[in-house]
């Protein structure tokens, strides 16, 4: 055989590349499909009431330079 014929044993087919890639795609359809409830913030009721805008004086420069 020649040279030209031989593969480097690093190297890693188009297959081989493809075959992985459709596994990950499935891992992460399957990831997704758990059904795992999101992430929420633990926040008590007082919290969420609470005055959250302060108009301090950054945020009137903001609106004078700006013309709001």
């Amino acid at each position: 055989m020649s040279t030209s014929d031989e593969k480097p044993t690093h190297a890693i087919d188009r297959r081989s590349f493809f075959r992985a890639g459709g596994g990950a795609a499935v891992v992460a359809a399957a990831s997704i499909a758990t059904g795992a409830e999101p992430a929420t913030a633990a926040e008590s009721e007082s919290e969420r009431k609470k005055a959250r805008y302060k108009e301090s004086e950054h945020v009137k420069t903001f609106y004078r330079v700006n013309r709001y």
